[in-house]
């Protein structure tokens, strides 16, 4: 990761940065007003202090138990937390990653093994077609109302080897139906192209929240799922990546895993499975109040401003996007800098068309009422003082 320097440089004239957003949330991360990256920063609840404080206990724990055993109960506090009851956690399907990204590299290393084309969503995060671009892999872009609008075309099935869906999707929020999953399972199925799913955001909307693998395993199609840890919790970046595939996905899935890692740490895992048990216990639904506080916090702080528009009016997410009307989020997101406030500009979520987010900012919900409160005034005075 280059430095905080480094980055400061090559961004001294916004209109000419080049690079991705990770490394504009990295500019983020000193700061008390950071709204860039979606990883949870608010304060631990109660419950989940007491996870955190057994921490020492976990640790004795860990050091005695059989790994796998803990692995299991790990995966299976967390899918049935989030309705994913059918998941194959018996035999061997569920490998567990340091990341969602290092099991996307996983997934990408694999598949590009079988194909060279893949359709991917869009908009997306961007880190998700770096991924697969980095392998060799070219992208087709699967516009959102294509994807949620009725059958895939069959010219594009013909064309790729795999699609790819992230579901609730980052930004947009938008969530794939059980009847549009099942279809286009299916499609997947009828055309021997692997379906996979990025459900990192799932735990934010319980219209994502049905059971995916039963209707992934009724579909025989070949299938591979990621799932994710980080954004449901502010664990300081001690999280899981779990890397899910059907029996038939005929990919070299486990080869490449062990090429990149052995396991993650059982003390990781037990925290994960105090959190999900917690958060099953009512902490889920208290997140669920906390961030659609923060969100109406966010769009009463910016009402009236003209020219600005939300979005996505019925995401559950916890991120928010704003359109700016005639202003470019490139300068907007440098006049806040001066206030040391970041938001992420949302250029590169479209990363087939990237001038379609150059009025676009993301705004992280998972902080500080406080926090989110200062930098959104600040937001608002910068807005209104052009």
């Amino acid at each position: 990761m280059p430095t905080t320097e480094a980055l400061s440089a090559e961004t001294a004239d916004a209109s000419r940065f080049d690079g991705n957003l990770t490394e504009l949330e990295y500019l983020a991360l000193a700061s008390s007003f950071n709204l860039a990256d979606g990883h949870a920063r608010q304060e631990l609840t109660p419950g989940q202090s007491k996870v955190v404080g057994e921490l020492p206990g976990l640790w004795a724990e860990a050091v005695m138990r059989p790994v796998d055993e803990i692995e299991e109960e790990a995966h299976r506090a967390f899918f049935h937390l989030l309705g994913q009851k059918s998941y194959p956690g018996a035999d061997g399907r569920v490998l567990a990653c340091y990341s969602s990204s290092v099991a996307m590299e996983i997934f990408a290393r694999a598949l590009v093994a079988e194909t060279d084309t893949i359709a991917l969503v869009h908009p997306t995060f961007d880190n998700i077609p770096d991924i697969l671009r980095g392998v060799g892999l070219r992208l087709v872009a699967l516009e959102e109302d294509v994807l949620h609008g009725g059958d895939l075309p069959a010219e594009l099935l013909a064309e790729v080897g795999a699609i790819f869906v992230t579901t609730p999707n980052n930004p947009t929020g938008k969530v794939l139906s059980r009847e549009r999953l099942a279809r286009l399972a299916a499609q997947c199925a009828e055309t021997g192209v692997v379906l996979a799913l990025d459900t990192c955001f799932r735990g934010f909307d319980v219209a994502g929240q049905y059971d995916h693998y039963e209707v992934l395993e009724a579909s025989g199609c070949r299938w591979v799922v990621i799932e994710d840890t980080g954004k449901l919790w502010p664990t300081l970046e001690l999280k899981i990546g779990w890397l899910v595939r059907s029996a038939n996905v005929g990919l070299p899935l486990a080869k490449v895993y062990s090429d990149i890692l052995l396991g993650v740490s059982p003390l990781i895992m037990l925290m994960i499975k105090g959190l999900a048990e917690d958060a099953a216990d009512g902490g889920l639904a208290d997140l669920h109040e906390f961030i659609a506080t923060n969100r109406a916090l966010v769009r009463a702080n910016l009402d009236g401003i003209p020219g600005l528009t939300f979005v996505d009016p019925d995401s559950r997410v916890s991120v928010e996007r704003i359109h700016l009307g005639e202003r470019l989020a490139m300068d907007v997101w440098e006049k806040l800098r001066a206030h040391n406030v970041y938001l992420l500009p949302c250029a590169k979520f479209h990363w087939a068309n990237p001038s379609e987010g150059d009025h676009m900012l993301r705004i992280a919900l998972s902080r500080s009422p406080v926090s989110l409160d200062v930098a959104t005034r600040a937001l608002r005075d910068v807005l209104l003082g052009e």
